[in-house]
Order: structure tokens, then C-alpha cells, then sequence
């Protein structure tokens, strides 16, 4: 594909799409299918802001990537340059800004804050203690919180947790990355939170908060509309809740880099079955109800 396929990987596009079945999710539980003009700008916005994330991190971070020998990146490669990236940047930011501004001023308002804090992250954030991690967290529940404003003007109380229980599991899932990255980061002196707290400290915090989220997807199971006694979301998250209670128990006992592999990828498993079952729910909550 040449020069757009690395674009494409420059802007890791596969991303994005999962942000658009979070954002479709939050719109069916929130009241229904948009007009399509709005309902197709919802999608753009999310689609190409993740797009000028990803290709401004690869900006700043292209000398890192250099000495990690990540040859797949687009900018270390020679594919792409420099300023290929901060004009990727700078489109896509113009894009999905503007397909915002065609929905309603509540979905502008979340794009812009989104993509002033998708900048600062790369620029700043990034190795700041826990807030680069409560960014990837809140990059991974914000999709539900601009998909309900796009058809709704307050935050209804179902996508408030639906956001918290997946904030909560993002910021879990990156502190046990800090405690798999821990030999690295100490060597850059980059002040983590198994840095401050111990390995087996911050592997409690993160147990701890998927405790939290597994809670809040069984209140939702018993509770919340759409996904109350609906079977369609409850066999999955069932399988996400077990898979996120073993990854929690198991960096607690077990330190070998083989399960530290293993557990990212049950993780990230667990991550997508639950955004599949948030997206079941009310397409299904009417069959049942």
C-alpha cells in the first residue's frame, strides 16, 4: 500500500476502530441510532482524533523507538518523515474537530478536550507518574461518554458506569504494564508507581481496581438497564470478569516474564470480549425485555 499504508500504521487505524464500537455502544444505550449525518461525524471524530494521537506520540517518540530497534515504525523505517507525522497530526485533528462541530456543541467541546490531552500526553504526560496511565485509561472510556452526548444532553447513569468500570480496568491494566516494564523504566529512571511502591505494592493497586470494575459490571448485570439480567452481556463479561480476577492473582504470585506475556494478552482479550458485550447489550435488551 506504500505511502498510505504507513500512514495507517503510523496512526495504528485499527484503534480507532474499536473507539467507533464504543461510541455506537453509548449511542444505542443512550436513546437510539442518530440522523445519519450525525451519526457518521460521530464516527469520524473519534476515528481521526485517535489518528493524530498516535502519529504525534510516534513524533516525539521516534528516538526512543530508534534505540529500541522498533524498525516497524514508519518513522524509524524511513517510510515516513518527521514532518509527515505532525502533518498527519495536524489533518486529522482538523478532521475530526470539525465533524464534532457538525453534531452539537457537547461532542465539540469532549473532541477538543480529548485531543488537547491526547498532545500533552506525548509531549509531557507520558512518564508522569500514574497520569500518563489515567490518560490511556480515560483515551479508553471517553468514546462512551462522547457517544452519549451525542444523542443525549446530560450523562445518563448507565454510561457514567460503564466509563468508571472501564477507566477503572485501563489504569489496572497499565500499572501492571509499569510492573512488567519495571527493569526498563528503573534504568531510565523513570519514576513508576512499582518504583515507589514496590512490584508487588502496585500489583495490589491494580488488583484492586479491577476488583472495583468486576463489582460494577455485576451492579450492572442486577441493576441497569440495558444490561439487567440480560444473558447476552452477562456470558461474556463473566468470561472478562474471570480472565481480569486471574491476571490480578497472578502478577500478585507469579513474576516470570512468560505470564507477564500471557497476562497482556488475556488482558487485552478481556479489554475487547467486554467492549463486545457493552455493544450486545442494547441490541439485544429489547428481544428480552
Amino acid at each position: 500500500m506504500g505511502r498510505m499504508g504507513a500512514i495507517l500504521r503510523l496512526t495504528r487505524i485499527e484503534h480507532s476502530l474499536m473507539l467507533v464500537i464504543a461510541v455506537f455502544a453509548a449511542e444505542l444505550i443512550s436513546g437510539g441510532i442518530p440522523q445519519p449525518i450525525a451519526l457518521a461525524a460521530s464516527f469520524v471524530t473519534p476515528i481521526f482524533i485517535s489518528m493524530a494521537s498516535f502519529a504525534i506520540n510516534d513524533y516525539f517518540d521516534v528516538g526512543v523507538d530508534r534505540a529500541n530497534g522498533k524498525e516497524d515504525r514508519p518513522l524509524v523505517s524511513g517510510e515516513l518523515r518527521k514532518c509527515d507525522a505532525l502533518y498527519v497530526t495536524y489533518a486529522s485533528l482538523a478532521i475530526g474537530m470539525f465533524a464534532s462541530l457538525l453534531i452539537n456543541t457537547y461532542a465539540f467541546f469532549i473532541a477538543v478536550i480529548f485531543g488537547a490531552l491526547a498532545m500533552l500526553y506525548s509531549y509531557r504526560l507520558k512518564e508522569t507518574l500514574l497520569l500518563g496511565n489515567a490518560y490511556i485509561a480515560f483515551s479508553m472510556a471517553i468514546p462512551f461518554i462522547y457517544g452519549d452526548f451525542v444523542v443525549s444532553e446530560h450523562l445518563l447513569y448507565s454510561i457514567a458506569l460503564v466509563s468508571l468500570m472501564i477507566f477503572l480496568s485501563g489504569i489496572a491494566r497499565e500499572v501492571h504494564g509499569t510492573v512488567r516494564d519495571y527493569e526498563g523504566d528503573r534504568r531510565r529512571r523513570v519514576l513508576s508507581l512499582p518504583r515507589l511502591i514496590g512490584k508487588r505494592g502496585a500489583s495490589a493497586v491494580a488488583a484492586a481496581l479491577y476488583a472495583i470494575a468486576i463489582a460494577i459490571s455485576v451492579y450492572l448485570f442486577l441493576d441497569i438497564a440495558p444490561f439487567a439480567h440480560n444473558i447476552a452481556y452477562a456470558l461474556p463479561v463473566a468470561l472478562v470478569d474471570l480472565l481480569l480476577a486471574y491476571v490480578s492473582v497472578g502478577y500478585l504470585v507469579r513474576k516470570s516474564a512468560s505470564f507477564y506475556r500471557l497476562a497482556r494478552n488475556l488482558s487485552l482479550a478481556a479489554m475487547g470480549l467486554a467492549l463486545v458485550a457493552i455493544l450486545i447489550a442494547p441490541l439485544t435488551y429489547a428481544l428480552l425485555g
